[in-house]
């Protein structure tokens, strides 16, 4: 039996939301460096809420994937750039099909160096010109992070066909529009 300090020695977390949790998962799951990637809720004023409360818009809660990785392997500042690459950074209220609070972009810092690294990168991208509409992507202090129910975890593995059906509704084609170099 493993202790969990010790097993997790070395590794970082990152929350990041950029609509359905299903869809957050698969981009940074087979990432160099990558340890676990959980799909949760995060930023409400519930404790331990359920799928259903969090589609209600009651809790406050925004989907989101919690990443633990080995900074040595892939540090903070790489993971941003995946972030605003599966992403539609200038769209506030949700993401592709997914609309609503719920599921809004947003980046959650859990130090003063994470959020710096997220400022400057947020920073960078809007100076960059990639995009004519402002990066509104929010940067916020991580709080409280609940897992999801199992069913929700790794479900692009477990329902590749409702997956690809979600995936359908834009992301993939934005991806291609503004990330095609």
């Amino acid at each position: 039996m493993t202790n969990k300090q010790s097993d997790n020695r070395g590794f970082d977390t990152a929350i990041f939301a950029g609509g359905c949790f299903w869809c957050m998962v698969k981009p940074f799951d087979s990432l160099p460096g990558i340890k676990k990637v959980v799909s949760g809720y995060t930023g409400g004023h519930v404790a331990n809420p359920t799928y259903e409360e969090v589609c209600s818009g009651t809790t406050g809660h925004t989907e989101a994937v919690e990443i633990t990785f080995d900074p040595e392997i892939m540090p903070y500042a790489q993971l941003l750039r995946y972030y605003w690459q599966v992403t539609d950074p200038t769209d506030a209220s949700g993401q592709f099909q997914d609309r609503g609070d719920n599921y809004r972009p947003a980046i959650f810092y859990n130090s003063p160096a994470q959020k710096e690294a997220a400022e400057k990168s947020k920073t960078d991208l809007q100076n960059s010109g990639k995009f004519s509409d402002p990066i509104v992507t929010s940067i916020e202090p991580a709080s409280s992070f609940y897992p999801a129910e199992e069913y929700h975890q790794d479900f692009y593995k477990k329902d590749p066909l409702r997956y690809q059906l979600e995936e359908s509704g834009g992301r993939d084609a934005f991806i291609k529009e503004h990330w095609q170099d």
